[in-house]
Parts: C-alpha cells; sequence; structure tokens
C-alpha cells in the first residue's frame, strides 16, 4: 500500500474538495457528534477520553477547538497544515497511561487513530443520505480517499485504513461488531453529557433560560444520536429502541439539509454557529442572544433569589476548584487537569513546539508544589475538600513561573507588554477595562492578576472566560 504525497494532498484539497465543503456546514456537527459516539466505544479511545479530555465539562469549548483545527488541516496552505498537525500529534503525545482495567492506551496509535477517519467518513455519509443529498459512487471514493489523505497528514500514512471504499465496509462492520465496546465513555456521552451540558458562552448570562431549554432539547438530542447509530452497534452496546426516535432523527437530519440548501449561507456556515460560542463576535445569531435575555429578565421576576451564603469562604474555594480547577470533570484535581488548561492555552495562542514544551513544564511544576502541599495520601490527585481547606496557604512559586511563561508567549513582538491584540488572542474578549491606561498590560499586572486568579483569591472575568468557558 502506497503513501499518499505532498502533491496529491494539495490536490485533494482544493477548491472543489468535498470534505472541506462539508465540514464548513453547520450540519457536520451531526456527523461529529455521531462520530464521537462510536470512536468513544473504541477501547483506546473511550480510555483516553474518560482520562484527559474536557469534554464533560467544557464541550463548547472542545466544538470550537475542532472546527478551528478541522479548517486548518483543510487549508490550502501547507505551512498552516503542517504547524497545526505538528500541534496536535504534540498534545496526543501526552495522553497515555492505563484504563480502569489495567488495559494501556495511546492517543497515538494508528489503529484507533484510523478508527477516528473511518468513523467520521461513515457518518458523513450517512449525514449527507439522512439529509437528502445523494452522494454517487463517484463522489462516494473521492470523500472516502480525502478522509484516507487526512488520516496520512495526521498520522504518517494510512495503513490501518483499506485502500479502497469497497474493502471500507467489512472492515467497518468487523469493528463495530468485535472491537468496539459498551464502556464509561458512551454512557457519559449519551446521558450525562447531553443532560448537564452547559450554556453556550453567548447565554451564560441566562442559566434559567438554558435549563429550560435543555430539559426538552437534550432527551430528545440523545434519542437522535441512538436512532442514527448503526443497528450492529446499538445491538452490540445495548442501546434502547426508543418509540418514534427514528422519525425524529430523520426529521432532524432532514431540517438540517433543508436549511443548508435554502437558508442563506451565512445562517449554515460553521462560522456562523461558532459565533455562538463567542459572545464579543458579530453574527445573524445576535438576535438569539437579545430574545434569550428578554427570557431570562422575565425568568428573573418570578424565580425567589437563592439565599445568603454563611459559608463564602469555603464554598468559594470549593466553586473555583469545580469550575477552573477541575478542567476533567472527575471531581479531582490531577496532572491532567493542569495539562488541559496548557493545552488550551496552547490551541488559543497556536504556539509552536519550544513554547508549547516551556508551557507545559511550568503547569507540572505547579503541579508538583500542588502534590506536596495537598496529596497527603500521595496517590496523584486532589480532592475538593482538601484543596478548599488549604486553599489560602498553596504555594506561588509555581503559579508565578506559568504566569511569566504566559506572558512571553502571548507578548508575540516582544516589547514587553501585552496590547490590545495580543489580549484578545489570548482572552478571545472584548479590550477590557482592566488593562493600563496606556492599552497595555506589564508584566508585574499580568503576573500579579493571573496568580491571584489561580491561587483563588481575586476574580477575573478574562481568566475565567479563558479557563472556565464551556
Amino acid at each position: 500500500m502506497s503513501r499518499t504525497t505532498t502533491a496529491e494532498t494539495t490536490d485533494v484539497f482544493g477548491a472543489d474538495s468535498i470534505l472541506r465543503r462539508l465540514v464548513g456546514e453547520a450540519r457536520w456537527g451531526l456527523a461529529v457528534t455521531r462520530a464521537t459516539l462510536l470512536e468513544a466505544a473504541h477501547p483506546q479511545i473511550g480510555a483516553a477520553l474518560m482520562e484527559n479530555s474536557t469534554f464533560l465539562t467544557h464541550p463548547w469549548r472542545r466544538l470550537r477547538n475542532t472546527a478551528t483545527s478541522s479548517r486548518r488541516i483543510l487549508s490550502p496552505d501547507p505551512r498552516v497544515r503542517d504547524r497545526e498537525v505538528a500541534r496536535l500529534n504534540r498534545l496526543h503525545a501526552r495522553m497515555s497511561g492505563t484504563d480502569a482495567q489495567g488495559r494501556p492506551y495511546d492517543a497515538t496509535d494508528p489503529e484507533a487513530r484510523a478508527w477516528v477517519a473511518a468513523t467520521l467518513f461513515e457518518s458523513t455519509v450517512a449525514m449527507c443520505r439522512l439529509s437528502g443529498e445523494t452522494l454517487d459512487a463517484g463522489e462516494m471514493r473521492r470523500l472516502y480517499d480525502e478522509y484516507r489523505i487526512f488520516l496520512t497528514l495526521i498520522d504518517g500514512d494510512n495503513e490501518h485504513l483499506p485502500a479502497t471504499l469497497q474493502e471500507f465496509w467489512p472492515y467497518y462492520d468487523h469493528v463495530v461488531e468485535n472491537r468496539l465496546e459498551n464502556n464509561d465513555a458512551v454512557g457519559v456521552i449519551l446521558y450525562r453529557l447531553l443532560a448537564n451540558v452547559p450554556a453556550p458562552p453567548a447565554l451564560r448570562g441566562h442559566p434559567l433560560v438554558w435549563t429550560v431549554g435543555r430539559a426538552v432539547a437534550g432527551p430528545l438530542a440523545t434519542a437522535v444520536i441512538i436512532a442514527s447509530l448503526p443497528e450492529p452497534f446499538c445491538r452490540r452496546v445495548a442501546l434502547p429502541d426508543l418509540p418514534g426516535a427514528r422519525t425524529l432523527m430523520q426529521g432532524a437530519y432532514l431540517t438540517a439539509g433543508l436549511a443548508t440548501r435554502y437558508l442563506p449561507e451565512s445562517w449554515t456556515r460553521v462560522d456562523s454557529v461558532m459565533g455562538l460560542l463567542d459572545p464579543s463576535s458579530a453574527t445573524p445569531w445576535d438576535t438569539v442572544r437579545r430574545k434569550a435575555g428578554q427570557a431570562a429578565a422575565l425568568l428573573r421576576l418570578i424565580t425567589p433569589a437563592p439565599a445568603a451564603d454563611d459559608q463564602q469562604v469555603v464554598l468559594s474555594a470549593d466553586r473555583f476548584f469545580s469550575e477552573v480547577l477541575d478542567q476533567t470533570g472527575d471531581g479531582y484535581l490531577r496532572w491532567p487537569d493542569l495539562a488541559a488548561m496548557a493545552r488550551e492555552v496552547a490551541t488559543r495562542l497556536d504556539l509552536g513546539e519550544q513554547d508549547e514544551e516551556r508551557l507545559f513544564q511550568a503547569y507540572a511544576a505547579w503541579w508538583r508544589e500542588l502534590q506536596a502541599a495537598l496529596d497527603g495520601d500521595d496517590d496523584g490527585r486532589v480532592t475538593r475538600q482538601e484543596y478548599a481547606a488549604a486553599a489560602a496557604s498553596l504555594p506561588g512559586a509555581g503559579l508565578i513561573k506559568i504566569a511569566d511563561v504566559l506572558f512571553d508567549v502571548t507578548d508575540v513582538d516582544d516589547d514587553q507588554k501585552i496590547d490590545a491584540q495580543e489580549y484578545r488572542d489570548l482572552f478571545r474578549t472584548a479590550f477590557g477595562r482592566d488593562l493600563a491606561g496606556d492599552g497595555s498590560y506589564s508584566r508585574g499586572a499580568f503576573v500579579r492578576q493571573f496568580v491571584s486568579f489561580m491561587s483563588g483569591q481575586e476574580h477575573s472575568e478574562a481568566y475565567s472566560t479563558l479557563l472556565t468557558q464551556a
């Protein structure tokens, strides 16, 4: 089986690329969600998700980063593609270990990566079929070839994915029937993630509106996902056959297909939907945000105010633990939580290898300090109670080191201050009022605010947006 060359990659990911067109459409989110569940059932991928991923606590951030990464990999500029692939491989190389059953997992495992490409291809085909778009034999072969090239870019080769579309379907059926399992990651995605998904940033100021909408939409979304999955997979992982779910699923996909064909393109592109994840952006969905604000105001009028908190100090540390430190949502502070913070900063600033390594090393130094101060039983994790009880006396040298590195990588022009554009690149927010009068951020001010926030002593809207954004 021959390797795909750079020239072939450039030709396929040109202006007529089927994959690039579909990835740019908002309905592709249906394919990605479906594929994610099939990926999670793979033992290697499921373990990596449960141990390292922030998809449960920060699903919208994960969605935004996935969309951004996909666009970069499909870019016609080889430099953009190569940089993104290198970044992804560095991040995935840090995700390895053993699952709860003692089985090793590695996020760079070639067979698992091939399964990711396989689920995305099959789910994209299913999305097109269910939403009323027919792919003829030639288009389907082209789409499959593009996914094989996608895998080649990430993994260096595509040896673990069948060479032809004809060979793909028996391979896919074999993995579904013999390799996948009903693991914790599958249950979390179906029954915890959709039931508890936090509000996207644009609607975070209206929690009552979101809670009411989620109570209705969550079960419906679960039913749509289950009904769209291959029957052999549903049997293997014992998913329920919900009455009316198939009709609901077909209606959801057809609606997405009709919207793509008949609504203005600016409404149905991924970029427009991503605008809901960025409150400072101007998108066609601004009206939705305004209506949500009006509905929230009405609900506040009829909802009693919460009772006063008599344990403000302890609960403040407890809330900080939950919203900032526990990035993976397992109830503990572990190294994967701090690594997730470093990943988010590295992704947002598109750091090169050297700067990224400095950032991870700084977070590792802080983790060693936290372990020494708080991990009394030496089990590699800190409980919420342990953190809340000792929050006021935590060491600060590691945090200062992180802040120094963070300042250096944000200050791209190396003028020893963070200007408006650098501020926006890091925080993805408007030019904030907490900046100095000359519209810049000195190293001292930056370090002080970061350390105060990360030690739970002072609230910062900018850092809260960066590290708690769902």
